[in-house]
This record gives C-alpha cells, structure tokens and sequence, in this order.
C-alpha cells in the first residue's frame, strides 16, 4: 500500500469516527429532552379556592358638623355648644364620652369678590381707599369651622343604629353629617390560616379530579404559592390583582387563593 492509499484509508477512518461520535451525542442530547419532558409531565399545577362568609365585628363611624359666622370667636362659641349637644346626644345613647374622638378644628375664611356686591360707584371708592390699580380685592366675609366625632366599637348594631338616626342633632339647631360608618372583621389574621388550609385542600382535589381518568394519581406537594385575600361584599365577582378590602357592608365575604404543584404518580 503506497503512501497516497494509506492517507486515504486513515481519511475515511477519522471522519466515521467523527460521524459516530456526533450520533452518539445527539443521541444523548434527544434522550435528554426526553427525559426532561417526561419529568415535566410528571407534575400539575392548579389552582385552589376557598369561600367563606364572615360577619363585621368592629365598626369605625364619624359624624362632621359645622358653623358659620361672621366673627371668629361667635363660631368657636357655637362650634363648642354645638359639640356640647352631640356628645349629650351620644350619651343619651349609650356612648360614654372617653369613647368619642374628637378632631381638631378646621377654619375656612369666607371671601366675597366686592365687584360683585358693590356699584361701580363704591367699587372705585374702595379701590382708592386701598391703594388698589384695578385689581378686584377679596373681602373676608365670615369664617366657616368645622370638626368631627368618631366612635369605634364592637357594638357593630349600636353604632350602626345611631349613624343612622344622628341627624335628629339638626332639629337641635346642630348642622350634623353621618358618614357611611366602615366595617372591619379583627379575627381576619386567624381566619387567613384555615382559609390557606381549605384552599391547598381544595387544589388537591382539583388536581385528583384532572389526573382520575388517566391512571395516575396525586403524590405529594411540589410548590405552592400563595395568592391574594378578596374580602368584597357577598356573592361579588369582583377581584383585584392587589387584593380588596371591602369597609362598606357588614356581611362580607373572603375568598383566598393558592396555585399549587402536586407531583403525579
């Protein structure tokens, strides 16, 4: 065998060898992902929920009246007598007085424009008197005070019963608002952790119903990954990606969530 055979011969030898290889590793790199795409058919998420009515068992609710004078101190007078009567007034109701907030006072000066309450006549009079150049001037006509109460209590029908009847204060000469009261459930922090349970139970039963008809069954939990609380009114399809906390019905409802993975045997 002369040299140019030889070069040959060991040509063709290095390049099956090298096609061998590269079937060998596709080989593997095909048996690989099959394995992998075997592994993730091994798994299956769903997502479970769980329902449950709740009753408010604490209520926040604020009532804001108001006076209007044309000196200050004459409305700080009635403002004062005025709270005088609602805190009468709640006590005749069962509300002692340590139970009341009260809030600061809110002052708001009460401006006219004199252009358009004066003839020209006068306006221009005025406006010599001040040093003005045509520019109108706003007068301080009166100032109108303003403060609030508030009550929380566990005596959610009590406070629910005087925001509603609280505007009897007007026949009393008081200028009273009730706000809509809120209400808040205090127990929600110990109701979260049945609510996850019941929830991951409910997953589970889900992923037990997908998988019946195919052989399999649920093995154990893989992840699980909590979702938001929805506390909304009840019977409401209303959801939030941030959650809600509904503070305007008595009754409520939460909903909790939980996407799960279960491994599938």
């Amino acid at each position: 065998m002369n040299l140019s055979d030889l070069n040959k011969n060991l040509s063709l030898t290095v390049t099956a060898v090298i096609i061998a290889v590269a079937m060998i590793i596709c080989t593997l790199i095909a048996s690989d992902a099959v394995n992998n795409f075997t592994k993730s058919k091994n798994n299956i998420t769903v997502t479970g929920a769980a329902k449950k009515q709740i009753t408010s068992d604490l209520i926040v609710w604020k009532g804001v009246f108001s006076v209007q004078s044309a000196q200050l101190p004459e409305a700080y007078t009635k403002l004062s007598q005025d709270l005088g009567k609602i805190k009468s007034y709640l006590g005749q109701k069962g509300i002692p007085e340590k139970d009341i907030v009260v809030s600061s006072i809110n002052t708001m000066e009460i401006r006219r424009n004199p252009e358009k309450s004066m003839s020209p006549y006068d306006y221009e009079i005025m406006l010599k008197k001040l040093g003005a150049s045509g520019m109108a001037s706003n007068i301080v006509e009166g100032y109108r005070l303003t403060q609030s109460v508030e009550i929380k209590s566990g005596d959610v029908d009590k406070i629910e019963g005087i925001s509603r009847s609280s505007t009897e204060l007007i026949n009393q000469g008081v200028q009273f608002q009730s706000e809509p009261p809120r209400y808040f459930y205090t127990k929600l922090n110990d109701l979260k952790i049945d609510m996850l349970a019941e929830a991951s139970k409910d997953a589970r039963r889900r992923a037990e119903m997908l998988v019946e008809n195919s052989g399999s069954k649920i093995g154990g939990l893989r992840s699980s990954k909590m979702g938001v609380f929805q506390i909304t009114q009840p019977f409401s399809n209303e959801v939030s990606d941030y959650g809600i906390n509904d503070t305007s019905s008595k009754e409520k409802e939460i909903t909790s969530v939980v996407n799960a993975e279960f491994f599938v045997k």
